[in-house]
């Protein structure tokens, strides 16, 4: 069975998200960088099949992504001040940041003591984050495919894999986020995507 559409305008696709995610379902949606592949961060059990459907290797992490920064505590235990002073500047944004986990989430978010965290700038999924809490969050792809920036690329790659799709049209951006690891002594980046490394040194005034 195909997954089902429904467009980001509708008037019930946020209801029908949130009782897809309660229910254990997977949801993709539309962010301002690629098409999201989300569960709700709680459940072991869904994002063990968020992993299984995308061909992820469980050896790596799933991240997270937040609509609100009250929801930061939810996922982590803490920013940090170079992570806090990102985080204020670039979210919302396409910039995940890599900081300690909060220990109560389900171990098979994250093989290590570690969580990388985002909030986006897209209105869709900012309200559905911020009504459904905190998404493990994956691009809404097989794993070693191009990122998805339509739903159909989401319906080419996943399809019945998935329960809903919301189609929000092409993401803004296009290409995945940035990711920063916080966690050592000295910033480092793990994947340079849609803000690069000059806008973060910048902001941050050195270079690292």
């Amino acid at each position: 069975m195909s997954a089902k559409i429904i467009s980001a305008n509708d008037p019930n696709a946020l209801t029908a998200s949130l009782e897809v995610l309660t229910a254990g379902g997977l949801v993709a949606f539309p962010t301002d960088t690629v098409y999201g592949l989300g569960c709700l961060v709680e459940r072991a059990g869904s994002i063990d099949r968020l992993f299984a459907v995308k061909g992820r290797d469980t050896s790596k992490a799933i991240a997270v992504l937040i609509g609100e920064i009250d929801h930061l505590p939810r996922v982590a235990s803490g920013l940090g001040e170079t992570a806090g002073s990102l985080a204020a500047h670039f979210w919302p944004g396409a910039l995940t940041l890599v900081v300690p986990r909060n220990p109560a989430l389900p171990a098979n978010l994250s093989p290590l003591p570690t969580i990388g965290v985002r909030m986006p700038d897209h209105s869709f999924a900012r309200n559905l984050l911020r009504q459904a809490g905190p998404l493990a969050t994956t691009s809404a792809n097989l794993s070693g495919w191009p990122s998805p920036v339509t739903a159909g690329d989401v319906l080419k790659q996943l399809n019945e894999r998935v329960d809903l799709v919301i189609d929000g049209g092409a993401c803004p951006g296009g290409v995945p986020s940035t990711v920063v690891d916080c966690t050592g002594a000295d910033l480092r980046i793990l994947r340079e995507g849609a803000i690069s490394r000059a806008q973060l040194e910048a902001w941050l005034g050195k270079n690292f």
